[in-house]
């Protein structure tokens, strides 16, 4: 149990890091405006888009991987057109797998950084607006500031959603050694032979120590975030009660 990792099983684990970053780094900026959207934007079809963004969560994952083939496979329009355009082919490769990881990593992107931003004063923001500062300043320089405890909560969670995601990768990308086995098919695939207990447990040890990790990581950037946007916040109140002042009195 205590060996190196094979050849095989460092494969594995190093594509699912791969894969888990990209993930990510796909899903963080479209998880943003979707959050800032649905935290602070009234409009029709609101609670359709909430309903829609946390569908991966309650829908079976091969389902999702089978949608994702029949969208992005290469007989389909949409996919046959990303591979003719930009050259990036998702069925069957890496990519895919980064592809289906992000979605379903995406509703706990949502709902944390919702959240956060949520939890942002608006009195902060109605105050800068009245200071004349425009909608995209009030967001780079207050709202994003403020709920960024809850981003990087969100992202370590998604890491470590897209790390151990297996149904939908599977569905879509099927498993093949050194291009889309991840960790979680190479447990799976493991345990359907009579020698591959040992290694199976290897890896499924690696992948507990991972998610254990990610979540203590996240608690600590939620703890932490609550603490810093409430000193932020009261010394936003100062500022700008200072810069009313400065106004009144020039007046």
């Amino acid at each position: 149990m205590f060996e190196p990792l094979s050849p095989s099983e460092l494969s594995a684990l190093f594509l699912s890091l791969k894969v888990a970053l990209i993930a990510v780094i796909g899903a963080v900026p479209p998880a943003i405006m979707c959050s800032y959207a649905l935290a602070k934007w009234r409009f029709p079809g609101h609670s359709l888009l909430n309903v829609v963004v946390h569908l991966p969560l309650v829908l079976p994952p091969v389902v999702t991987g089978y949608y994702l083939l029949l969208i992005f496979g290469r007989t389909s329009f949409i996919g046959a057109a990303i591979e003719n355009c930009c050259g990036i082919r998702f069925a069957f490769r890496w990519t895919g797998a980064a592809l289906a990881a992000g979605i379903m990593a995406f509703p706990l992107l949502v709902r944390s950084i919702r959240l956060s931003i949520e939890a942002v004063d608006d009195q902060l923001e109605m105050a800068a607006r009245g200071l004349g500062a425009t909608g995209i300043d009030v967001f780079l320089s207050i709202t994003l500031p403020l709920s960024y405890p809850g981003i990087l909560a969100g992202a370590v969670l998604g890491f470590a959603k897209a790390l151990g995601e297996f149904g939908a990768t599977i569905t879509f990308v099927s498993n093949i050694p050194g291009e889309t086995q991840t960790l979680p098919s190479a447990i799976y695939a493991y345990i359907q032979s009579p020698s591959g207990e040992i290694p199976a447990l290897r890896l499924a040890g690696l992948a507990v120590l991972v998610s254990f990790g990610a979540l203590f990581i996240s608690e600590r950037f939620v703890r932490r975030g609550n603490h810093r946007r409430a000193i932020q916040s009261h010394a936003y109140a100062l500022n700008t009660k200072v810069l009313h002042e400065q106004g009144r009195l020039n007046r």
